[in-house]
């Protein structure tokens, strides 16, 4: 409980201290004004400028060893063409959004790449601990032999700058000192670490310590040249604003890095040159790579088809889906923010005085309200597209479109319109993204996303007070039109963006909200079993088991069956209902896990809808293959089918014979299938499972027909037989012999059931699942596969898993893949211990309403 409200005040803190430096900034920038800033942005040498865009290139080249090394440690290297590609897109999106966008990428594509949760945990640690290493060996030593004075108003505990210098020295003379001595793995409750060797501890040293020096030096050569300050005392404050920025967990450190630095270096550079040149820093070395990022996707969606550009797909195509629409959402975002900056910006007057004649005066005022309208209406659209709604890729392209037209007719902002047009080039190819067909209205937001709107808006509000503080504020200005009448247009631009975000907030509020989907054991009966009977798939009629709880679509023609356990919310396969019901069902039951805290767990879900869960973000392990017997082609003639000929002779020869009980005469016989489960359980020494097969309960198994076998006018064995809709699939759940049963006798169950099916004009008969079977066991298959495939052959003492393979092959079936689909990395062993308890019944928590 104090965990999930830390998490919730996170964000706020961040507010909080964003607000903190902005009003910081405003304090500095008092004596200066806009037109400062910009004059300062606009006259930096153009080898400054291509400096600053070497070292960027050349920085990006070095926090791609990171992952390099990182790789080798965990003795899984990869080709250097993937490693560059990914890193560069990571890191071009984590600077700007946050670490965890890089952590989410790395995922993704490292653990389809054949990397573990365990070995890509150990790469996110490896890179994580290389960087505070270098930041440490790069501030010890200049804060040692470089130190700066602080400024009188901070009172730093030390004495001066060395003494921190030493702390940070000390640490990584004492890391270094481990790395050589230690030799066993450090052991973290049941997790192991193996420290990387003195090796691989100089080098990740020596990669973070030149991403840190060339970071720095792209702000350091767009600085002005002054006296009094040193490169080495540039890179100490640098060092000492990266830190904070960390610390304050503000995306980028926006905001936190730049109070800082000018901070430090006001008492020796104009603090309007100071910000002039962060702007460009931010530009070069944060949004340039990001938009060049942006465009690589985009490009890759327009040519994945495309013959000639085969290769170039195959590199992308098996994770860019996966991150596509969050890249597309952030890009959205910083286009909305792009508008809304601007339009609280002054225009550029020899632009107006050049259009003047072109544009009238009124086009040009409406195309500056409107043009802020559009960018808080991209802020929002940016969620909804991150939460792949259908509506929203049409409406994102529209507000993009008309981004740029009023970009163009406000005052010929071209710039803008060419950072709009590159965004929206991204997003024109990837409409195959977006297919949730629900309400925008409707669509919950996160506090993290109102967080981020909230900084944009103080951003906008804080720039228009900078540009125009020294505009006296009067009744006359809401109402003044003039060519350069910036200040009346932001005024007006303000209002309107506050209306019309106040008006989305009362239609959210007021209007058809998000409904918290209701936890609840006890379902509609009548409900329940209209879908059932409506399915076409057997599994459904597990519904009827009364062990699982019931999220229902919002018609109820479809639901999800789940049970709780621990934090895995564990849903038995995909929705049971129509198809153009089931995409949405799985979003809204992962909204529902993330609103109470639970981690969404999948469970023997097939490959239909295996986009949906990737697109959540989740990750897929094969469990096994599900056997299915094509009932047109089956039959006891021809040589391959002896063995069941002779079966199916034996068992009758010696006095079986088969009945399918209808339903309606089931609830007679229960008696006798008591004592007959009670004899098999006690027989095999075994208790009930559940969950994912069914357990003997009368009302469970007076729902459905029963195969029974009759020897002597006695039943000896029996099953309960599942029926698909439209004659689509027949199995059966529960199967359950005496022990004097002739040897046999459920082999001749299926082959009667299987025959009656076909008579009866079924397609298919469903054998069930076989564990761990069609698992790779290639050395660049993932971890689990080749674990599961190991089990699958040499796991014979504990569970047939061959047997039951080889068993169900008799019947000549077509096996299809069944996966696990949860939260990967360390919540995994935990998901797969609640999901084993589950079927145990060893631990059963299912929420009542």
């Amino acid at each position: 409980m104090g965990n999930k409200f830390l998490r919730k005040l996170s964000p706020l803190f961040g507010v909080l201290l964003f607000t903190a430096a902005l009003w910081f900034l405003h304090d500095e920038l008092k004596g200066y004004r806009y037109h400062a800033v910009l004059h300062q942005l606009k006259t930096l040498p153009t080898y400054r400028l291509l400096l600053a865009i070497l070292f960027t290139s050349l920085g990006y080249l070095a926090l791609i060893g990171y992952d390099f090394l990182a790789l080798c440690y965990v003795n899984h290297p990869l080709r250097y063409g993937k490693i560059a590609m990914a890193g560069f897109i990571g890191y071009a999106f984590s600077n700007n959004v946050g670490i965890s966008m890089l952590a989410a990428i790395r995922y993704r594509l490292y653990s389809s790449w054949g990397l573990s949760p365990v070995d890509i945990t150990k790469v996110v640690a490896f890179c994580g601990l290389a960087f505070w290493l270098g930041i440490f060996a790069v501030g010890g030593i200049l804060f040692l032999f470089e130190p700066f004075e602080f400024p009188p108003i901070i009172h730093f505990r030390f004495a001066s700058l060395p003494y921190l210098g030493i702390l940070f020295l000390v640490f990584i003379i004492g890391y270094l000192l481990f790395s050589a001595l230690k030799r066993k793995p450090v052991k973290f409750f049941r997790w192991e670490l193996s420290i990387p060797s003195l090796r691989f501890s100089f080098s990740s040293i020596a990669v973070a310590c030149l991403d840190l020096v060339l970071n720095g030096s792209v702000l350091y050569v767009l600085l002005p040249p002054v006296e009094g300050l040193s490169y080495q005392m540039f890179m100490g404050i640098f060092v000492l604003s990266q830190i904070a920025g960390l610390a304050s967990q503000i995306p980028g450190g926006l905001g936190i890095v730049e109070t800082v630095i000018i901070f430090f270096l006001s008492p020796i550079l104009p603090v309007s040159a100071i910000l002039g040149s962060l702007l460009a820093f931010r530009a070069i070395y944060y949004l340039l790579p990001m938009c060049l990022a942006a465009a690589l996707l985009g490009i890759h969606e327009f040519l994945q088809k495309k013959e000639a550009f085969k290769l170039f797909a195959h590199v992308f195509g098996q994770w860019a889906p996966e991150i596509v629409p969050n890249v597309l959402s952030f890009t959205t975002f910083i286009g909305g923010a792009t508008l809304l900056l601007s339009g609280s910006a002054p225009a550029e007057k020899t632009r107006m005085l050049w259009i003047k004649d072109i544009i009238p005066l009124p086009i040009m005022e409406i195309s500056h309200f409107f043009g802020s309208l559009a960018g808080i209406l991209l802020l929002i659209q940016a969620w909804s597209l991150q939460r792949r709604l259908d509506a929203a890729y049409p409406l994102a392209v529209a507000l993009f479109i008309a981004g740029i037209v009023f970009s163009l007719l406000k005052g010929f902002d071209y710039e803008e319109a060419i950072i709009l047009a590159i965004m929206l080039g991204a997003l024109l190819p990837s409409r195959r993204h977006f297919y949730r067909k629900t309400s925008l209205i409707n669509e919950p937001f996160t506090l993290r996303w109102i967080v981020g709107i909230i900084f944009v808006i103080l951003c906008s509000v804080w720039l228009g007070f900078f540009a125009y503080k020294h505009v006296e504020y009067s009744e006359e200005l809401w109402w003044h039109f003039s060519l350069l009448g910036d200040a009346p247009r932001t005024l007006r631009a303000s209002v309107g963006v506050g209306v019309l975000l106040f008006s989305f907030a009362v239609l959210k509020l007021l209007g058809p909200v998000f409904k918290m989907p209701q936890i609840t054991f006890k379902a509609d009966p009548g409900t329940v079993l209209s879908a059932v009977n409506s399915s076409r798939d057997t599994y459904a009629n597990l519904a009827l088991l009364g062990d699982k709880s019931f999220l229902f679509s919002d018609n109820a023609k479809a639901f999800i069956m789940y049970a709780i356990n621990g934090r895995s919310w564990v849903a038995f396969r995909d929705p049971v209902g129509p198809e153009n019901e089931k995409s949405e069902l799985i979003w809204k039951f992962c909204t529902m896990c993330d609103r109470h805290g639970g981690w969404p767990v999948f469970y023997e879900v097939n490959q239909r809808n295996l986009h949906v869960y990737i697109d959540l973000g989740l990750t897929l392990f094969k469990l096994g293959e599900e056997a299915r017997v094509s009932l047109a082609g089956f039959s006891l003639e021809g040589k391959a089918r002896k063995g069941l000929r002779h079966t199916n002779y034996r068992v009758e020869k010696e006095g079986n014979m088969f009945e399918l009980v209808p339903a309606h005469r089931v609830p007679l016989l229960l008696p006798e299938f008591k004592i007959i489960s009670d004899t098999w359980l006690a027989k095999k020494n075994i208790t009930e499972k559940g969950f994912c097969t069914g357990f003997f309960d009368a009302d469970y198994l007076k729902n459905f027909p029963a195969g029974v076998i009759r020897k002597n006018g006695k039943i000896v064995a029996f099953v309960n037989v599942w029926q698909g809709a439209e004659k689509e699939e027949l199995s059966l759940d529960l199967m359950r012999y005496l022990p004097d049963a002739t040897d046999g006798v459920m082999e001749y169950l299926f082959i009667q059931l299987m025959l009656l099916g076909k008579q009866e004009g079924y397609q298919w008969f469903n054998l069930g699942m076989a564990p761990l079977s069609g698992l790779e066991e290639h050395a660049l298959s993932p971890l689990w596969n080749r674990l599961g495939a190991l089990v699958f052959r040499h796991g014979e003492h504990f569970f047939n898993f061959q047997g039951l393979r080889q068993y169900k092959e008799k019947f000549e079936p077509e096996w299809e893949p069944k996966y696990l689909a949860s939260p990967g990395g360390l919540k995994l062993p935990r998901i797969l211990t609640d999901t084993a308890l589950l079927i145990s019944r060893g631990t059963k928590r299912v929420v009542s309403a």
